[in-house]
């Protein structure tokens, strides 16, 4: 006899509400509930208008995301149904709520996932308070009207203690008196605001992270009157099985290099490749934050803080694929490729900045001259203008190492009968690193640069003879240099002919 789903049980005919639901969690969890819990009862999602378009028609677009497209070989457009949009927003006061869907929502929601947040790292604190610590605090005002509520979910992030190299599943000290930074971030000016922020953030490195934690103790004030629990991901990936393993809409984090170097753009990255860089899957994340809810609702008193992260526990080093990931570009090229793919990791910001001027900026230059004179835009000049800048402020999360234990979420995981440890699955322990890169690379390859497995053999041509133009640009370079180095020195190229592979040496370095 099949053992029964405890989590599929606890959750059907409940009605959840969700906020950030069309954002790259949102998605993957609205999908898993509806694909594993067929019983579940209406999900109502906070939206509000984007690009022109009405809540109603942001809707309409769900069922051509390419996130359910195994949830419609069993099921029917139908199932898209349950979805109700509540127009309304974080940001706004009261959420933004008319009368009547707050109404709606205290007499029928029984789940409350938050995950609506603002990841901006270079905002100030204006926006981040009011969408982080006090959007928090608007969602928490719902709950406690809310007349049936079993639990509600907060989606933190492991970084709201980056500050410490190692942290532990708790809700450490606030960083700051809330109500006050309420009231500055409300008071000052712009200019006043970036004054005294770094003031205010002490040894937090941006905005989001400080806000993030102001916002778990929001949580905390309020795990007396309500089951609550708090789940702090890590960088969130592509997903490892759920729909499909490397499915994503994210180009944050390893999607998004690997997005610019399956290009060829992308070809320098800086990247402690010895240090742990803690990566969790979307779909770990989601069981996660069903899982989590419910415990929370029905066996664990109090609040509990779950890390959903792998140093610990499955650790992944970028030296782990030193031998792989050129190969892997190889093997899937891309058709929309405009330079040969080849990657290397540089051990430091200076080192990165003197061979970005080579492999980066004096390719863009050239490329975005081709698109000029072909009626393109010009971007890529720009975009490495871009990375250049904000290298300084991610500096701190490119060669810190951090630790976060998980000992909460694998105690929850042995907790699991086998349907849900199948169903729901959270233990990270066996993902196998080198191929879950692999499928993240060919995702990336479908769902971000949208292209197909048909187009194989043309993107393998093309790289053909995008091979023989680097190694052609490669001579032009090399025998630049050497013309300017024999300039300098008053020599004929005869008189130093020992400077190529020289040259050739150095520019292996870079």
């Amino acid at each position: 006899m099949v053992e029964e789903s405890q989590i599929r049980g606890f959750y059907a005919n409940k009605n959840f509400f969700i906020t950030g639901g069309t954002g790259f969690v949102g998605l993957c969890l609205i999908e898993k509930i509806l694909r594993c819990i067929p019983d579940v009862g209406n999900v109502y999602l906070l939206m509000r208008p984007k690009k022109g378009k009405q809540i109603s028609e942001r809707l309409e677009e769900f069922p051509v995301n390419p996130v359910f497209e195994k949830l419609l070989e069993t099921q029917s457009k139908d199932i898209f149904n349950k979805l109700i949009p509540i127009s309304g927003d974080v940001g706004s006061e009261d959420l933004g709520l008319s009368a009547e869907d707050r109404q709606i929502l205290i007499e029928n929601v029984n789940v409350v996932i938050h995950s609506a947040a603002t990841l901006d790292f270079e905002q100030n604190l204006r926006p981040t308070v009011n969408i982080n610590v006090l959007g928090t605090r608007r969602i928490l005002e719902l709950c406690k009207q809310i007349k049936d509520l079993k639990v509600m979910v907060h989606v933190s992030s492991a970084f709201v203690n980056s500050y410490l190299t190692e942290a532990q599943e708790k809700v450490y000290d606030a960083p700051a008196e809330v109500e006050s930074i309420i009231n500055v971030a409300k008071k000052l000016t712009d200019q006043a605001l970036n004054d005294v922020e770094r003031t205010f953030l002490k040894n937090h490195p941006n905005t989001y992270t400080f806000t993030k934690h102001l916002a778990e103790h929001e949580v905390k004030n309020c795990s007396d009157l309500f089951p609550c629990t708090i789940v702090r991901p890590t960088m969130i990936v592509a997903s490892w099985k759920e729909p499909v393993p490397g499915w994503t809409c994210s180009k944050v984090g390893p999607q998004g290099f690997l997005m610019g170097a399956a290009k060829g753009v992308v070809r320098r990255l800086p990247q402690a490749k010895e240090n742990i860089a803690d990566y969790i899957p979307v779909d770990v994340v989601v069981n996660q934050l069903l899982v989590a809810g419910w415990h929370a609702a029905t066996e664990k008193p109090g609040l509990t803080v779950y890390h959903c992260s792998t140093s610990t526990q499955k650790p992944f080093r970028w030296v782990m694929l030193d031998s792989v990931i050129n190969r892997m570009l190889h093997n899937y090229p891309l058709q929309s490729a405009v330079w040969y793919p080849h990657l290397e990791f540089v051990s430091s910001l200076w080192l990165f900045r003197i061979s970005a001027i080579f492999v980066h900026f004096f390719p863009a230059i050239l490329l975005d001259m081709l698109l000029r004179i072909t009626g393109g835009r010009p971007i890529l000049f720009r975009l490495h203008k871009n990375v250049w800048n904000s290298l300084s402020r991610l500096e701190p999360f490119i060669f810190t190492e951090w630790r976060f234990y998980n000992d909460n979420t694998r105690e929850l995981a042995e907790k699991l009968n086998k349907r849900d440890s199948e169903l729901f699955f959270i233990n990270i322990s066996s993902i196998m690193w080198e191929e879950y890169f692999v499928n993240l690379h060919l995702g990336v390859r479908k769902y971000l640069n949208k292209e197909s497995e048909n187009k194989l053999p043309a993107a393998r041509n093309k790289q053909t003879v995008l091979f023989a133009l680097h190694i052609l640009w490669q001579v032009m370079i090399m025998s630049l240099l050497w013309y300017l180095l024999a300039c300098c020195l008053g020599r004929t190229f005869i008189q130093t002919a020992w400077a190529p592979p020289v040259i050739y040496f150095l520019y292996t370095f870079l």
